[in-house]
């Protein structure tokens, strides 16, 4: 092996053991992956800053290393990665799969497709693309399903369903997670289910693990563990071996590894699905070693450079168990017994993936856990009993978030921006005159039945679990100079975007640096919005729109706040877009298209005539021209013409709030349908970071559901009836 080179596509906390045994094995290793500092990146000997999931990007690299070093083998371990390594395979002539059956064994709906084909069992199922298709399939299967996207992992959009009432919140969950878009409707399998590892080599299949797999939370579904070996009778486990050859062969995998989830029905075993990899869940690189003294990784390794497994004979029989630690929900206030954990006699690893400030949530996949652990026994009862000896030795102490307060939020937020004397209007939240709130009262009515409460909805054909978005302050390079990076606030604003289920503003700013800046982070996460500041060319407004559609923005918007500044630098320039400028953009888009900074009936109307029916409201003019229409005015008026219209378009209007809570409220009953939080999300982030904001998107939640209590409200939606102008 000395002197040999391989790629490893992935540097995350799975790959780790992967790079390791590599090195052992006198390997170079060069690990591609986009956090450069992922686990896996600091100890490899060549660390490549490249995503894995960018295929192209990944041959380029790969082909340009190619010509400065031989390159004798690719692999990846527990990454969603394997379409890439046969890329990056076939590209550099290397052993692999081909990168079409790569690709069937990445894509639920590829590979369903050719389990019918070749008679392999699995559950009857659908390819479905919007709402409709979903409803009419689901009435053609047998209930529960089970909705998933076509091409994650992690568990993450999965979701089982039994009534159709049900069906439009699984289907925006299942939508929001997959990158392409794509989404499976499938029969739920009921039964126990088995984590099967294998490896291919020269037309041979080798079983390298079975292991329950426990499966709770629903009707989500959390793996909150494994255990190895499995536990059920020989000849369900033999079906199941059987099956996943079965389907090994219908995906046509011929070298490498075959992960298999696989159910074990009354009907007999169907598979869930496999992959073109290793398992990831700590089984190849912990459980599966510690329970038979194979070195599983090495051989896979051997494998990729196109050597045969050299020693798959296990040298005991142990059971070896990984548990997740699920604490509950609130903020990490401390995490204590880690180490006593860690000296428990049979415990083999302690993996803590959270850290004090984090906030919990209920899980709904595989990534929102807390941690791990790595058990091992004589017995199964042994291991079992190690494992949970383990957790409960380790004591995350969780406040509530309602022991967190914006009043201690905004406090350390003036501290920070003390110096910033134009940031004084932050800390006012902005007053009523300027939003026009202080306008409308409530006339609440509090004799009726409580209702059940429902925030969650769609927007820009992303499933959210409350209609708000995330955006920035007109100037927060300014307001961030001296205090935090942009780059670093703009990635937790996704981030938090992406764990909360909202969406989230990245604004150009028309700074070419940051627009780059912004599609970066929106492709990782496909839950962010590019507001493209409307000060530009047509040309270069539709080149970015078209970069941020490519790279996931789930919508684009053209900021015309700033058209008529009078305090720009360039005095005589007025920015002013034409009708036909705006329409030639919204053509040219397969994603919406929002339009920012309007508050004239006529350009409204105009908007309207050419199908532009995203509408972003927002209080940015006040800081250009005085006496500008109030936000809340505009959005009431929208909405009373189209409640008193015959014929209603369909109106997607967005207005901003320096505040949340009550105000958020307002707007809604006016008529919006999705608030944008400004100066709000501004304190909390520069505040306590990633803890302040989701503190604050958390606490909106709380607030709005009780104001629903209070008005007898089910839904967030335009209600005449409970508000009206002073």
């Amino acid at each position: 092996m000395k002197n040999k080179k391989i790629i490893i596509i992935g540097a995350g906390l799975l790959q780790v053991p992967a790079i390791q045994i590599a090195q052992d094995m006198g390997l170079y290793t060069i690990v591609f992956d986009y956090n450069k500092d992922a686990h896996g990146m600091k100890i490899a000997d060549l660390p490549m800053v490249v995503s894995t999931r960018d295929v192209d990007g990944s041959v380029r690299a790969a082909r340009d290393l190619s010509k400065q070093m031989e390159i004798n083998g690719v692999i990846t371990v527990g990454t969603d990665a394997s379409t890439t390594v046969a890329a990056v395979a076939n590209a550099l002539g290397l052993p692999g799969n081909r990168f079409e059956d790569a690709y069937a064994a990445s894509n639920k709906i590829r590979m369903r497709e050719r389990f019918k084909k070749n008679n392999v069992p699995q559950p009857n199922f659908f390819p479905v693309w919007n709402y409709e298709e979903t409803i009419e399939a689901f009435r053609h299967l047998n209930k529960p399903v089970v909705l998933k996207p076509a091409d994650n992992m992690g568990a993450r959009g999965v979701m089982k369903v039994e009534n159709e009432s049900d069906i439009l919140a699984a289907f925006n969950r299942a939508k929001s997670s997959s990158p392409s878009g794509e989404v499976i409707i499938e029969e739920y399998m009921d039964g126990p289910e088995l984590s099967i590892d294998m490896l291919i080599y020269d037309n041979e299949i080798y079983v390298t693990g079975v292991a329950d797999r426990i499966i709770e939370y629903p009707p989500f579904f959390i793996e909150t563990g494994h255990i190895m070996p499995s536990n059920l009778d020989k000849d369900k486990i033999d079906d199941a071996i059987k099956v996943m050859k079965d389907g090994i062969k219908a995906l046509n995998l011929k070298i490498g590894a075959a992960k298999g989830d696989i159910k074990v029905t009354k009907n007999g075993a169907m598979v869930g699905e496999i992959a073109a990899r290793l398992s990831g869940g700590f089984m190849s690189a912990y459980t599966y070693p510690l329970s038979t003294g194979v070195n599983l990784i090495k051989n896979a390794i051997e494998i990729a450079l196109g050597n045969p497994p050299s020693d798959l004979k296990p040298k005991w029989n142990k059971v070896s168990v990984e548990k997740a630690f699920l604490p509950g929900t609130g903020i990490i206030e401390s995490i204590d017994g880690i180490e006593k954990a860690k000296n428990i006699n049979g415990i083999k690893e302690v993996f803590i993936k959270t850290k004090v400030g984090d906030i919990l949530v209920p899980p709904t996949n595989n990534l929102d856990k807390a941690g791990n652990v790595i058990a091992v026994g004589s017995t199964r009862d042994e291991a079992i009993a190690i494992a949970n000896k383990a957790i409960d030795s380790v004591h995350f102490r969780l406040t509530d978030e309602k022991n967190l307060t914006m009043e201690e939020i905004k406090r350390l937020a003036q501290e920070k921006l003390a110096s910033k004397f134009n940031l004084s209007y932050l800390f006012r939240y902005c007053t009523d005159e300027e939003t026009g709130l202080s306008n409308y009262i409530f006339c609440p009515n509090i004799i009726h039945e409580e209702k059940p409460i429902k925030l969650e909805t769609t927007i820009f054909n992303t499933h959210v679990a409350q209609p708000i978005i995330i955006d920035t302050i007109h100037n927060l390079k300014d307001a961030l100079d001296g205090i935090m990076d942009i780059r670093e606030y703009y990635q937790i604003t996704m981030d938090v975007a992406s764990s909360c289920e909202v969406l989230a503003i990245l604004n150009d700013f028309n700074n070419e640096e940051l627009f780059e800046l912004s599609i970066k982070i929106i492709k990782e996460h496909k839950r962010g919005i590019i507001m493209l500041n409307g000060n530009n060319s047509e040309e270069v407004l539709t080149h970015r729109a078209k970069e941020s559609q490519k790279n996931g923005a789930c919508a684009v918007g053209i900021d015309l706040s700033y058209c008529y500044d009078i305090n720009s630098i360039e005095k005589n320039k007025i920015f002013i877009k034409t009708e036909k400028e705006l329409n030639n953009l919204r053509k040219s888009l397969e994603i919406p298209l929002i339009i920012k900074g309007l508050s004239n009936d006529k350009d409204i109307e105009n908007i309207f005539n050419k199908n532009i029916n995203n509408l972003y409201f927002s209080n940015n003019n006040k800081y250009l021209l005085k006496g500008i229409k109030k936000v809340s005015d505009t959005i009431n008026k929208i909405a009373l013409n189209l409640h008193g219209s015959r014929h209603k378009p369909q109106i997607n209007a967005l207005a901003e709030s320096p505040r949340f809570g009550s105000d958020l409220f307002k707007y809604f009953t006016l008529g919006a349908n999705a608030v944008c939080i400004t100066e709000e999300s501004f304190i909390a982030t520069v505040s306590k970071g990633r803890k302040g904001l989701e503190y604050m998107i958390y606490s909106n939640k709380e607030e709005l559901e009780k104001m629903m209590k209070v008005f007898g409200k089910s839904e967030l939606k335009f209600d005449s009836d409970i508000i009206y102008r002073n």
